[in-house]
């Protein structure tokens, strides 16, 4: 018996899935408040390998000015995807206190997605509600504090 190349990728995403949700679930989550602009947004933080894979995965939404910051501890070009994901996200990526580059309504997606990436290096990626980059102004450019 033949087992098809997608099978066993979808086999392996599972697999790989399941192995991050119960390494992340054991970990406390950690909030940090990052001023963006002129608005505050309560960030989870996402500062190990399994939290950065799950992100927002399996999440229903996140409330207004909340999000998570993906602190990858050294400048690069850090991409992020959409797997799993069940409601559109702005991505902001950020270095040495401002913006350098996002991706406004960022689309969910189950199983080959696609990735972004900055076109400048970042430390930070945030992941808010879609829209909110343009409902608070954001630009590349806008300064961004970690408290």
């Amino acid at each position: 018996m033949m087992v098809s190349v997608e099978l066993v990728v979808i086999i392996a995403v599972v697999s790989i899935a399941a192995v991050i949700l119960f390494k992340s679930m054991t970990q406390p989550a950690k909030y940090v408040q990052v001023k963006i602009g002129s608005v505050a947004v309560n960030a989870e933080v996402a500062d190990t390998v399994p939290k950065q894979i799950k992100g927002l995965m399996f999440r229903s939404g996140l409330k207004e000015n909340e999000g998570m910051l993906f602190d990858f501890g050294r400048e690069g070009y850090h991409s992020i995807w959409m797997m799993n994901m069940s409601f559109h996200i702005d991505i902001i990526w950020i270095n040495n206190g401002k913006v350098v580059d996002m991706k406004k309504d960022a689309q969910p997606c189950r199983i080959f997605c696609p990735d972004y990436s900055p076109k400048e290096p970042a430390t930070y990626v945030l992941e808010v509600n879609a829209n909110f980059t343009e409902k608070n102004n954001i630009k590349i450019g806008t300064k961004v504090e970690l408290h």
